[in-house]
């Protein structure tokens, strides 16, 4: 085989692995890793009972609604859903032409090779935190609820 087509061949097969990519490649590509998403460990180590409801937001920001009781004390909710679907596609090629073989007239003889995979991936996650105040705008209790599905 003359250096040429080595070198091509070569070139080719690096070429089809280097497609040879993962789905966790693909969802770590397209994970959101924000430390400032709220999770069970912020609620367990931030919130405190006796926090002002300053303090609160500015571990948790905003609430997502806010309701009072009858002697007026506030409770806040913080309810997050969070879809994350993956699906990855992966495929490779290999195709080689040789010219030049076959007899005086000249002929072709060519190859070819293939294949392809894909996965998907759905992953829902809920989280649902209720923290209730003292008439002063204190912690006074809090509760929180995680799933995945």
């Amino acid at each position: 085989m003359s250096p040429i087509r080595l070198a091509l061949v070569s070139f080719l097969a690096l070429q089809l692995a280097a497609c040879a990519y993962t789905a966790e490649d693909h969802r770590a590509a397209v994970s959101n890793t924000d430390k400032d998403r709220i999770s069970v460990g912020t609620a367990q180590r931030e919130i405190k009972v006796g926090m002002s409801n300053a303090d609160v937001v500015e571990v948790l920001g905003s609430p997502n609604m806010v309701t009072t009781d009858d002697q007026r004390r506030e409770s806040w909710i913080y309810d997050k859903i969070s879809t994350e679907k993956v699906y990855s596609t992966s495929s490779g090629g290999l195709g080689l032409i040789f010219g030049g073989i076959g007899g005086p007239v000249g002929g072709a003889a060519g190859g070819s090779f293939s294949s392809g995979a894909g996965a998907a991936s759905t992953t829902q996650r809920t989280l649902t935190i209720i923290i209730k105040f003292d008439a002063q705008g204190h912690v006074r209790d809090y509760a929180y609820h995680s799933s995945s599905f």
